[in-house]
């Protein structure tokens, strides 16, 4: 840290500036707000960790977007609209204060994008990696949350803009030597469009009201589809049929695949999408993809749940396909 700043400085100079109504000026142990009448709590949280989430060197302001971003796309998959956010931070010594001011701007400019005001947490010091922890509040009308655990048999499986875009720009943006031939063979283009996919989540903030009128079950997808998709119909009690096929992908994505068929298992099960499945009764299917087209969200149906146990991808020529990894894991 550059200067003699203090615990107490860094929060007064940096965060508090960021901070929201309930945050009481961060001058108190705790925050104060009041719940929405008629609204259930919901509550979320993700970590962000140098080296396993992002790059020591990416920009700080991307560093910022991409912790909260994380958590305000889990409360969408739940249908639910922020209250806001507390952070704990762990700083290394070379954090700067011109770093920690860059990252704070970014969070604050983010935090008011998104209605998630900073409402408190914690700034602690760190021999390493940097860490940043996210707990992030959310209301939805009580009974009305759209739980992983509630997908049906029957029901159309919808997945919100691209899919495997964060995963390839990771290969592009790590400049390792031992890249893919396919990250050299794209264009430009292709390349700043998957890295900025990496860097930055676009949560998909305006599907959160029809997340909670259609969906019978939702999640963001943050560690694979093919992964994912398996761990929500588990919890659900049945099984899906996908069609390969029919997974939205990305001009820069397609560009991937066609120069390496091989990268589009790591599109389906690199995770870092940040993108919403949905599980929606067939009833309901055509007013959820007008309300979210309504809502500027482009919504892909991919295939549907069944009674039956077990996810069965199917390519091309309909034939079942597997995959090395089901989704990203820590352990």
């Amino acid at each position: 840290m550059s200067g003699p700043l203090s615990e107490d400085d860094i929060i007064a100079r940096v965060f508090a500036p960021q901070a929201g109504p309930g945050a009481l000026g961060l001058k108190d142990d705790a925050a104060c707000i009041a719940a929405p009448a008629g609204c259930d709590l919901v509550i979320t949280k993700d970590a962000v960790v140098a080296g396993v989430h992002f790059f020591p060197d990416d920009p700080p302001a991307s560093i910022a977007r991409k912790a909260l971003r994380v958590n305000v796309s889990d409360l969408v998959a739940k249908g639910a609209d922020p209250l806001g956010f507390l952070l704990a931070a762990a700083l290394p010594p070379d954090v700067t204060l011109d770093w920690l001011e860059a990252f704070a701007q970014a969070l604050g400019a983010d935090a008011r994008l998104y209605a998630c005001p900073l409402l408190g947490g914690d700034t602690v010091r760190t021999p390493g990696p940097a860490t940043f922890s996210i707990t992030a509040l959310g209301s939805v009308p009580s009974g009305r949350m759209a739980a992983r655990t509630g997908a049906r048999a029957g029901d159309a499986l919808y997945v919100t803009g691209t899919i495997g875009d964060a995963a390839l720009g990771l290969y592009v943006r790590s400049g390792a030597p031992n890249a893919p031939a396919w990250v050299s063979a794209l264009a430009p283009e292709h390349r700043d469009a998957l890295r900025a996919r990496y860097l930055e989540p676009q949560p998909r903030f305006a599907l959160r009201a029809a997340v909670r009128a259609f969906a019978h079950g939702a999640m963001d997808v943050s560690d694979g589809l093919v992964g994912d998709l398996a761990k929500m119909m588990r919890v659900s009690g049945i099984g899906a049929v996908v069609e390969i096929a029919r997974t939205p992908l990305s001009a820069a994505a397609q560009a991937a695949i066609a120069h390496d068929p091989a990268a589009l298992e790591i599109a389906l099960t690199g995770g870092d999408d940040y993108e919403i499945l949905c599980a929606v009764g067939e009833d309901r299917a055509a007013a959820f993809e007008a309300a979210a087209q309504a809502a500027g969200v482009r919504v892909t149906r991919i295939g549907a749940a069944r009674a039956e146990s077990g996810v069965v991808f199917l390519d091309a020529s309909g034939a079942p396909r597997d995959f090395a990894r089901g989704s990203f894991s820590h352990f």
